[in-house]
């Protein structure tokens, strides 16, 4: 099973699922106009408060929240792997695919919004089965996003994240998986139990921490190796469209195989494309689709443009100034570059890598929450929690190796009922932005139609809606 799963998500995850993803990136980024020169906007937003306005959680508690589920250990130990790889042009490609991603990210988040429904319990739901279901009338394409979700939630969004962590302290600090496990279910359940308002509370102010700690963690590993930084940043250019040998400890790779893994490691990392992050953005108070949609595409920057970026450049400039550094296994090319930093080096690795991967299973649990209520109804999130929370303890002592491969498939076949909504929405997509942002009406609030109080929605199919 490991050894098909294995096979299956190296297919998935190969270049048929890139071209298909940075096709979506480049297609919604020219027919939305580059929506990349808003990110200022965006930024500003996302600290804004849409007070009155309909939503469960802040602007910046659904990014906060989106935010918790992308930055994970993917963008330390991932982007170490994607270098080890592909060479430094990995680095490039990585930062190319962020920068294209925020149009994808906007598009999900516009559409999140823009076909939500309040349940009865007042509680907004919306996300890719929603565009799907209300936009399209594919409700079975809905269903299935939605079964593809909740298993790449127990999988990458729990189980995996909850044996990052312990793996991490009982090598650094020896203590035993569990007593993790246990502390680590404990603080889930807290947490989780409280719904999307809880989670966005933590993660408002976990994610803030977590970054700033990591992100100077960087700042000064690239302090140490400043004499290096210009070698580094021409030999990422250099190596991302040469293949010629590379220099500074590095062996040359080929351009395809920098542009293939640092591609993949950018879209695994900020998830543009796979659908999971437009979930909690529905949830955001906001008053019209296009104010969310630019703060859910801010997110793709913070989480690829900088913090991929960041630790690209770390890990590079690393081997040119320790060319004795073992750069062909990323777990141990991330270890020894932080461990260049006296002390506390080690110690900024792991509580990154530990917080990281914690809000990962904090985010993941409301998008696996609201792929069960769309399938089965409320009536088993309960049910659903404490099979997370359980399920927390269980990662945390078991092998994950097959979990992992199987949770790469469930992730790569999320991403293709999500794309198919966004292309054949791209109508309503350039329709909303035009009135909204192009002309100038971004404060503006709009009147959601179709929204009932049992959560029930009707699909709406006009032919402006379905026209690229």
């Amino acid at each position: 099973m490991e050894q098909f799963f294995s096979s299956l998500s190296s297919f998935l995850w190969g270049w048929p699922m890139i071209i298909l993803l940075v096709g979506t990136h480049l297609y919604l980024t020219i027919r939305l106009k580059f929506p990349q020169r808003y990110l200022f906007t965006a930024i500003k937003l996302s600290v804004t408060k849409d007070k009155n306005t309909p939503g469960d959680v802040s602007q910046f508690g659904a990014l906060a929240t989106s935010l918790a589920a992308t930055i994970g250990t993917g963008n330390i130990i991932g982007m170490a792997t994607a270098v080890s790889l592909g060479g430094p042009g990995a680095v490039f490609w990585c930062w190319m695919t962020g920068v294209l991603g925020i149009s994808t990210k906007y598009a999900e988040g516009l559409l999140a919004v823009k076909y939500r429904v309040r349940g009865d319990n007042g509680e907004y739901s919306g996300g890719p089965m929603y565009a799907l279901s209300r936009g399209l009338g594919m409700n079975k394409l809905a269903a299935v996003f939605c079964i593809f979700t909740a298993l790449a939630a127990f999988g990458i969004g729990n189980t995996v994240q909850a044996n990052s962590i312990t793996v991490m302290l009982n090598e650094s600090w020896h203590i035993p998986p569990l007593y993790t496990g246990a502390v680590m279910s404990v603080l889930v359940a807290m947490v989780i139990l409280f719904g999307v308002k809880g989670i966005a509370k933590v993660c408002s102010a976990l994610v803030p921490f977590m970054a700033f700690f990591y992100i100077l963690g960087c700042i000064v590993i690239l302090f140490m190796n400043g004499a290096y930084l210009k070698e580094t940043l021409s030999l990422i250019i250099e190596s991302a469209f040469s293949a010629k040998a590379a220099t500074g400890g590095f062996i040359g790779s080929t351009i395809m195989m920098a542009a293939r893994f640092g591609i993949a490691r950018g879209l695994f990392s900020n998830e543009s494309g796979l659908g999971s992050a437009p979930i909690v953005a529905a949830a955001a108070k906001t008053r019209n689709p296009v104010r969310q949609a630019l703060v859910s595409s801010s997110g793709t920057f913070w989480d690829t443009v900088i913090i991929c970026a960041l630790t690209g450049l770390v890990l590079v400039s690393s081997v040119i100034a320790h060319p004795d550094i073992d750069y062909t296994h990323g777990a141990t090319l991330t270890k020894s570059a932080f461990d260049k930093i006296p002390v506390i080096g080690p110690i900024i690795l792991t509580v990154g890598i530990t917080t990281f991967a914690f809000s990962t299973i904090l985010g993941w649990s409301y998008y696996g929450e609201k792929a069960i209520e769309y399938l089965g109804g409320r009536r088993f999130i309960l049910s659903y929690r404490i099979i997370w929370i359980i399920a927390v303890f269980a990662g945390s002592i078991l092998n994950m190796s097959l979990v992992w491969n199987i949770s790469d498939c469930m992730n790569a076949l999320m991403a293709v009922p999500n794309l198919i909504s966004l292309l054949l929405l791209s109508g309503v997509l350039v329709a909303e932005t035009r009135y909204f942002l192009w002309n100038n009406n971004l404060d503006e609030e709009t009147e959601e139609s179709g929204l009932t109080e049992t959560g029930e929605c009707q699909p709406d199919i006009s032919t402006e809606k379905k026209q690229f």
